[in-house]
């Protein structure tokens, strides 16, 4: 591991998830940039670096100032590129969330524990520092997933269902004569013409899926519970529901940084 000794300055976290791949910078607990590109296991390690070290240098970051590196992936044909990145161009082991030599900080409580995606647990980690507990952590992005974070910042499981954007391609390929329409907030639940029905229901549909959730979940576990919202399209629904309490885009980068720390202090 690239754990320097003294104060940590420059820190670079990797989170790849299936659709996305986002790179952060951290000026030690300050995000200096974030940046992200399609999640491709064929991009190599020096494609990343010549697309990555460009826009790195519009934050006046070069590969140097980077003393440290953490990947969290969901996408394991990815990781041995991302790793060599790390190890050829910046001078650091990456350290890997799932990897046994990585300490979370938190308790897992699932049946197998090995089989949580690694993006999830993240989550956790930072809820507990952000966020009141117990919560519920939803993550908007190609999947969507329900998180159960307890009082004392466990992971306690939780629920998954297909991203919106998922929803969308099936029912274009299962419905013959169904256009593709743009997925965006729309005001009214009765569309006036086919376009409009579609993003009602995709939209409305997902509004109805996490409030649903959200209050099973919270019934079930039996607590007042906060609610976060992340992912990449967590915009797409601020403002929507007001059972979602929060919303914190940078939530699984944060993770990173806080499981790096953690990590480097043990």
């Amino acid at each position: 591991m690239c754990f320097q000794p003294g104060d940590m300055t420059m820190l670079l976290a990797i989170n790849a998830n299936n659709t996305n791949t986002v790179f952060a910078v951290f000026d030690g607990d300050r995000l200096r940039g974030q940046w992200r590109a399609s999640t491709d296991p064929r991009r190599t390690a020096d494609e990343y670096v010549v697309w990555l070290t460009q826009l790195m240098s519009f934050e006046g970051l070069g590969r140097g100032d980077i003393d440290g590196a953490i990947l969290s992936s969901v996408v394991p044909a990815a990781v041995f590129n991302l790793k060599l990145l790390c190890r050829r161009y910046f001078g650091c082991e990456a350290l890997v969330v799932g990897d046994p030599d990585c300490v979370l900080g938190i308790e897992v409580k699932l049946d197998r524990p090995e089989e949580v995606g690694a993006d999830r647990v993240v989550n956790a980690v930072a809820a507990k520092a952000r966020h009141r507990t117990p919560l519920i952590v939803v993550d908007l992005g190609t999947a969507t997933t329900f998180d159960v974070v307890d009082r004392d910042g466990n992971y306690c499981g939780g629920a998954i269902a297909p991203g919106i954007n998922l929803s969308l391609r099936a029912l274009e390929m299962a419905a013959a004569k169904l256009p593709h329409v743009e997925i965006k907030q729309v005001d009214r639940a009765i569309g006036k013409n086919t376009v409009q029905a579609m993003q009602s229901g995709l939209y409305w549909g997902y509004v109805g899926l996490i409030e649903g959730l959200v209050t099973r979940i919270s019934n079930e576990f039996g607590e007042k519970m906060g609610v976060v919202a992340t992912g990449g399209l967590v915009s797409l629904f601020a403002g929507a529901s007001p059972l979602i309490e929060a919303i914190d885009p940078e939530l699984t980068l944060w993770g990173l940084y806080l499981i790096y720390n953690h990590n480097r202090k043990t």
